[in-house]
């Protein structure tokens, strides 16, 4: 007994070795470091870490164990997080949505401003674990109130229910301002990647509901706003950097919206949608929208192809305004409030940024903007990470701060 219970702990070990080299020789085969981002090495390592737990998960998925974002998420709430004296943190629920609103403890002669925060994770993975410094921070610095919002996420929780939960989150938020001491001018909707799409919306959605306040502004970190073009220059530039490669975001949309993911080839040549709807959208959506700056590192522009029917009618509900606001019509974008957005030039996103600040201004919304040359998709989260910090993510929060102090 004793000997088979060695021979499967070595067998345990073999495994847990090779899984590592595979995920080191991936990475070195794979995966793309520009020579502009600062720290490389430490970007190696963080990614590598980053895909041996998404391996894992992988492995725990296939045996019928748990989901790879379930033990994703699992992994990264295991990470210690700072406690701030300065900042009160209460764990609430808004109906049944969990929040963590965080509060400077300093006491305010005036009404704060208040803070919807949206986590990223591309709707997969992240939690109100994971993203407690940053929120703790942005209250402290911008002496605020931070109210981060614990939606569902897939693929326990399809699309729409994300949208749901916030939307119910943020009325909620709305109605009880004066619980918390906030200015009803003063409410900013904020988010970073899929947490800036969902700040996005909610920003869309509220246009018409008058009995609630206004939004002042909202905050948009590398967001998503779009999941119908997977060929933008910034797609096709950085298929291979880290922390968000073309495979990890295709990933992310399937168990998202619920798309099988043998669609891959069909949706990146850009034939799940007809030719008819490709050109509906292209006054918004088109590589021309991007300055030609952007493409220098290289474009090579993918036209429509004849459509797959039975891929279209699967992936269609990537056309929900919920999920691609830029395509919002005119009369709802042009009404909603300032924008800072925050783009990074390394992001497989850089683009919808772009795209929706263009968007934007087109239509007469003020927008600032932060564009971080040496920035990567999730840079912003290494605050939280002792060993991985990059100055890049101290300059996102100091923007994100520096706009919320001229609200």
């Amino acid at each position: 007994m004793w000997d088979l219970l060695l021979v499967l702990h070595e067998a345990a070990l073999v495994f847990s070795m090779g899984v590592g080299l595979w995920v080191i020789c991936n990475h070195f085969f794979t995966t793309d470091i520009p020579a502009a981002i600062s720290h490389p090495v430490r970007l190696r390592v963080l990614h590598c870490l980053f895909q041996l737990s998404v391996t894992w998960g992988t492995i725990f998925e296939k045996l019928g164990i748990c989901s790879m974002p379930q033990f994703v998420s699992f992994i990264y709430d295991l990470l210690p997080s700072k406690q701030d004296p300065d900042v009160v943190v209460k764990d609430l629920r808004f109906g049944t949505i969990p929040v963590k609103v965080y509060q400077p403890r300093m006491s305010s002669s005036t009404l704060r401003r208040g803070v919807l925060f949206f986590h990223g994770g591309g709707a997969i993975i992240g939690s109100l674990k994971s993203y407690r410094e940053i929120c703790c921070r942005l209250s402290k610095e911008s002496d605020s109130v931070v109210v981060a919002v614990g939606y569902r996420k897939a693929p326990q929780h399809k699309f729409p229910t994300l949208m749901t939960d916030c939307l119910v989150a943020t009325v909620h938020f709305l109605r009880t301002l004066d619980m918390y001491g906030v200015d009803p001018a003063r409410v900013v909707v904020c988010g970073d990647s899929a947490g800036g799409g969902i700040a996005a919306v909610m920003c869309q959605k509220l246009v018409h509901w008058s009995d609630l306040p206004k939004i002042r502004a909202q905050i948009l970190v590398y967001a998503v706003v779009q999941m119908v073009d997977f060929q933008l220059p910034s797609y096709q530039q950085n298929a291979k950097t880290p922390l968000l490669t073309t495979n990890f975001a295709f990933r992310c949309f399937c168990y998202y919206v619920d798309v099988h993911p043998s669609w891959k080839s069909v949706i990146m040549k850009r034939a799940h949608l007809p030719v008819e709807v490709w050109e509906k959208y292209r006054k918004w959506l088109g590589s021309e929208n991007i300055p030609e700056r952007f493409k220098k590192r290289g474009y090579q522009e993918v036209p429509p192809v004849a459509h797959n029917e039975d891929a279209y009618l699967e992936t269609q509900q990537a056309l929900d305004l919920m999920n691609t606001p830029l395509i919002a019509e005119d009369e709802v974008v042009s009404q909603l409030p300032e924008a800072c957005i925050v783009s990074c030039e390394y992001d497989l996103l850089r683009d919808d940024s772009l795209l929706y600040k263009k968007r934007l201004e087109d239509l007469g919304v003020p927008v600032t903007w932060h564009h971080m040359e040496d920035g990567f998709h999730g840079v912003l989260n290494t605050l939280s990470m002792p060993y991985f910090q990059f100055p890049c993510s101290t300059r996102v929060l100091n923007a994100m701060v520096h706009f919320l102090k001229g609200l």
